[in-house]
């Protein structure tokens, strides 16, 4: 071994905190970040969710200070999904124009204007009595085309409360063309549409459940994309490019980051990740028991996310991850 010996050393690179900031490939911004929020009507109170610490169905007086708060916080977006008293059949509450989630919107875009972009859930799961995020045929399995008719006017009637940018989150087949359509068609040519291009039947959405006051009762496995495949996401890109989605997304994050990097490695438009609730629950778990640094882990998981490939990302922890960051 010579004296010279080694003489390549990364390490260099990496010796204090300011060198391995200069050299980093990856950055997170505030900006890059999206807040799921829930707003729940006919509660005078903030109310916790158990399964997600930090997390809150809120009041429509609450949401609005909370996106306020992401606002200042230099947060890039807000995701709003509403929680009715009264479910049925087929979702109507999603569709009435002065449903909690149309209310929740008006207040939001109100409140924050284009501090924010305003997004809002398109999807009926949160509506109907069933959980099931479409309307059911006479068999029980989930009527595709016939879903297609309620996500047409769920997009109508949340474009006409002033969102900027709808999430259809039910992974209908066609459902991006139909969704396109019916706003250009209403003259809501501007607002924009987020596909969830592949939404996987994920075991970690039960806190979202809670959080919504899920009605599920078994699965969602015949419409969400089955987690061993991967190419399936590419074919679904294809179509939703096709249909007209002008951003796309994968979702769960964590445990789809190589699904995340084909996406958006393939994808001419923006390409988001969700960073889910069970994601978010099982490290606020292993926190709170001492096993992990929580907020090292929160911006490591972040990180990982945005390296895949992720230019936003929604989180529960967007303004806390914001102030991080600053």
């Amino acid at each position: 071994m010579s004296a010279e010996f080694p003489y390549v050393r990364p390490r260099r690179l990496r010796s204090t905190p300011a060198v391995r900031r200069l050299v980093a490939e990856t950055r997170l911004h505030p900006a890059e970040l999206i807040l799921p929020a829930f707003v729940r009507e006919g509660i005078t109170e903030p109310k916790p969710i158990s399964s997600m610490p930090g997390v809150v169905q809120h009041t429509r007086d609450t949401l609005r200070k909370a996106a306020v708060e992401a606002a200042e916080a230099g947060v890039g977006g807000i995701m709003l999904f509403g929680l009715p008293e009264v479910k049925d059949a087929t979702g109507s509450e999603g569709t009435n124009p002065e449903g909690i989630l149309q209310q929740a919107i008006r207040d939001v875009v109100a409140e924050v204007g284009d501090q924010l972009v305003v997004m809002s859930d398109l999807c009926l799961d949160e509506f109907t009595d069933h959980g099931h995020c479409g309307v059911l045929a006479a068999d029980g399995s989930v009527d595709n085309d016939a879903t297609l008719v309620r996500y047409a006017e769920m997009a109508v009637v949340q474009a006409e409360a002033g969102v900027h940018v709808v999430g259809p989150s039910g992974m209908m087949d066609g459902q991006i063309a139909v969704i396109r359509r019916a706003l250009d068609e209403a003259g809501h040519q501007g607002v924009a549409v987020l596909a969830y291009t592949a939404k996987y039947a994920s075991a970690l959405y039960g806190p979202f459940r809670e959080a919504v006051n899920s009605s599920l009762q078994g699965d969602r496995k015949t419409y969400q994309q089955d987690p061993a495949n991967a190419r399936e996401a590419l074919r679904e890109l294809e179509l939703d490019l096709a249909e007209g989605a002008d951003m796309v997304m994968v979702k769960p994050a964590m445990l789809y980051l190589d699904v995340l990097r084909q996406v958006a490695d393939a994808s001419p438009v923006p390409v988001s990740a969700y960073q889910i609730s069970g994601e978010y629950a099982m490290v606020e778990a292993a926190a709170a028991n001492g096993w992990i640094e929580r907020e090292r882990t929160i911006l490591e998981t972040l990180t990982s996310i945005r390296r895949a490939g992720a230019e936003q990302i929604l989180t529960y922890w967007a303004v806390e991850a914001a102030a991080l960051l600053k």
